[in-house]
């Protein structure tokens, strides 16, 4: 048995994939404003609109990508009340009000609702993970990370069509800290500038965050949209944890790592990723065959942090 996706729009990353390779577990077969890329292996309906999609008995799941970010809570749930479960594209709602709309709409539907959260399925950021879950760096007291992409012409200058830099970048800083970590951010402060934006609009080029974990750790991030393409990686980005009896790194888009224990430098880390992509775990999720290592609070959080940040004097500049 496999789970039957439908994808709907093209605003972000799709499991567009699975019109050129096979899955065990689940297979693409319906579209609505999706590109169908050349030869592919299956021929999935064509819709008009989402709600012609909707109406098909036959979808199991949709993944949203939808063409404007700051509509797609609103059409999470109308999947959910057609009887789908949800993938939706980061972030997935741009107000905590929205979220809870969604969540409270896949409860009453009894239908289960993701948001694109695969951080943690590297294999980087897991053996990351693992090490510091064993206590290897005792008490965790501070976090930094940083995420950063290149600018291009294309890029939206109204930040709805993708819920602009700092949530839809800033989120994947958040991840890596609250999941690498295993520890909620409690409270942000942000601030933000369209310093450096060859347009005008209201695109902000450059942010940053700082706050505390739960347990009373701190953690500060900066997101951008100023990584040279000399970098040779599209996501630039770094995490360093540092906890009472070492720390670790990873750098370079997590290419390059290190573990400090006490006196001794270990050097590079090795480990394995979680064992299965993010759409594998979902779909054994739903067909019953094991859980998500996350769970649905645990992958949201990150969203609902940068939600609740405040901002801090100057910001929006």
């Amino acid at each position: 048995m496999k789970i039957r996706i439908a994808l709907y729009g093209s605003n972000g990353h799709q499991q567009c994939d699975l019109l050129r390779e096979a899955h065990p577990l689940a297979e693409v077969v319906a579209v609505s404003g999706v590109s169908i890329p050349e030869n592919p292996i299956v021929t999935p309906k064509i819709y008009a609109s989402l709600d012609e999609l909707l109406a098909d008995p036959e979808i199991d799941l949709v993944s949203l990508c939808s063409p404007n970010r700051a509509r797609q809570a609103e059409e999470s749930i109308r999947c959910l009340k057609a009887g789908k479960h949800v993938l939706a594209e980061k972030p997935a709602a741009l107000s905590e009000d929205d979220l809870d709309d969604i969540l409270e709409a896949a409860q009453a539907s009894g239908r289960s609702f993701r948001e694109m959260g695969g951080t943690i399925f590297d294999a980087t950021y897991w053996a990351m993970r693992q090490i510091i879950q064993r206590g290897d760096l005792g008490e965790i007291v501070q976090a930094f990370a940083q995420k950063s992409y290149p600018y291009f012409p294309e890029r939206p200058q109204d930040e709805a069509l993708d819920g602009g830099l700092f949530l839809q970048v800033g989120i994947h800083a958040a991840r890596m800290i609250e999941h690498v970590c295993g520890l909620k951010i409690s409270s942000l402060s942000r601030i933000e500038t369209g310093l450096g934006n060859p347009k005008s609009g209201n695109l902000r080029m450059a942010s940053a965050f700082q706050g505390t974990l739960e347990n009373g750790g701190i953690v500060s991030a900066i997101a951008n949209y100023l990584n040279p393409r000399g970098t040779g990686h599209w996501g630039n980005e770094t995490l360093r944890i540092f906890g009472t009896q070492g720390m670790i790194e990873a750098t370079d888009a997590g290419t390059r790592t290190r573990l400090i224990l006490g006196e001794r430098d270990l050097g590079p880390i090795c480990g394995e990723p979680f064992g299965a992509s993010y759409l594998t775990s979902y779909a054994r999720h739903l067909l019953g065959q094991g859980a998500m290592p996350l769970s649905l609070e645990e992958e949201l959080h990150p969203l609902r942090a940068i939600l609740r940040a405040r901002p801090l004097t100057g910001a929006h500049a």
